[in-house]
């Protein structure tokens, strides 16, 4: 596959207080069609829409989130 198609992804490691977690948890589990890793792509590429990072990328990945499309 040619790299410059092929989505690239990162894989992150961070420490969230553990309210937040329980909270993710409860909603995760509620909500089968969302996933850890969908929720953190939608959460973060709102921050950076709502910061005012307007880069089409950005805008693709956080709409490719919120309704479930593929990243």
């Amino acid at each position: 596959m040619n790299s410059a198609t092929a989505p690239v992804t990162v894989s992150l490691m961070v420490e969230i207080p553990e309210t937040l977690h329980v909270s993710v948890q409860e909603y995760l589990n509620t909500h089968e069609l969302w996933s850890q890793e969908r929720m953190m792509q939608a959460a973060l590429s709102l921050f950076l829409l709502q910061n005012g990072v307007n880069q089409p990328h950005v805008n693709s990945l956080y709409l490719d989130s919120l309704f479930g499309c593929a990243a």
